[in-house]
């Protein structure tokens, strides 16, 4: 799982580079009139911006629970990471995909090809450079898992996110290249304007692809299954528990779990007997998984915990 200041790393090194990148690429565009270096511009732009927000969420996430929070502030990193998608696709895509139909339409030859093509190169560096900061940081987190299987389970979207957006600006920045050379080789400045609108789609992708994951996220999506099972194998080696039914968790942060284990007592345990039986629990699940921030039990028959399993489509 992700360590915050893992994460933090992460989104510093893709704002510095995108910063850059994109003050270059405008400066570029300018000069050259390039549609496909604008839209790159813009789209650097709108990664700065969005590192921006991931921080802000960063910053509110570690804030401390409160009576009107009292399970942390957590999803707000979800909240702003759904933001950040729908800025890469309305921003983003949108405008690149508007910058492109406007120069086939209206196609004008790019000029100083020599710099647009110094500056998507030290731009490739730069997001090169950012793309590997998080690719180490994703690797280093998702253990066994193969890379789509480990997004798809990733609690922490601050690294995913920025893997994903470094992975369309490389992919950006090849079309951008692309196109220039074509729009140069062929005299087609069209080129030009077609290569925006491969850049319009790979941030349409990338955005659907992270509004799907952090919506989910957002909604409500549950621990990683061994926190439930270790909670449930330090249950069932409690002598007060009779049977430990099941578990359910709830994801409230990259590092915030919050879980309910349903438990049949044994029938002649005292208040006090069942309240260290539940502490007990708690604090050998805690040892091992801190995020679990709070842990309820509640006494149940395995038949009822059954029904209420399979009301929820749960056969199992």
């Amino acid at each position: 799982m992700a360590k915050p200041s893992g994460s933090r790393l992460v989104v510093y090194a893709a704002l510095v580079g995108n910063l850059c990148i994109a003050i270059a690429k405008f400066i570029a565009a300018g000069i050259s009139g390039s549609s496909a270096m604008l839209s790159e511009g813009v789209h650097s732009l709108v990664d700065t911006l969005n590192e921006v927000l991931l921080l802000y969420g960063l910053h509110r996430a570690d804030k401390k629970p409160d009576t009107v929070h009292p399970f942390g502030y957590g999803r707000e990193l979800y909240f702003w990471s759904f933001i950040v998608a729908l800025l890469v696709f309305a921003a983003g895509a949108g405008v690149s995909a508007y910058e492109g139909v406007l120069h086939i339409r209206n196609p004008e030859p790019a000029t100083n090809h020599a710099l647009s093509y110094t500056v998507l190169g030290i731009a490739f560096v730069f997001e090169g450079v950012s793309w590997w900061v998080a690719l180490r940081e994703f690797r280093a987190t998702k253990g066994t898992m193969g890379y789509f299987e480990a997004f798809r389970r990733s609690k922490d979207p601050a690294t995913f996110t920025v893997l994903l957006e470094d992975s369309a600006a490389l992919l950006g920045l090849a079309f951008a290249a692309a196109g220039l050379a074509a729009a140069q080789w062929f005299d087609m400045p069209e080129l030009d304007g077609v290569a925006s609108l491969c850049i319009a789609g790979v941030l349409a992708v990338t955005a659907f692809l992270l509004a799907r994951e952090t919506k989910g996220l957002l909604v409500g999506e549950p621990a990683h299954p061994s926190v439930a099972r270790r909670i449930l194998a330090v249950a069932n080696t409690d002598p007060d528990l009779r049977n430990a039914n099941g578990v359910t968790t709830m994801q409230m942060g990259p590092e915030q779990v919050v879980a309910m284990l349903s438990a049949e007592f044994e029938d002649d345990r005292t208040t006090p007997q069942i309240e260290a039986c539940i502490t007990r629990i708690e604090q050998a699940v805690k040892a091992e998984y801190p995020e679990l921030v709070a842990l309820f039990v509640k006494p149940q028959t395995p038949e009822v915990f059954r029904a209420r399993r399979a009301a929820l489509g749960d056969p199992g």
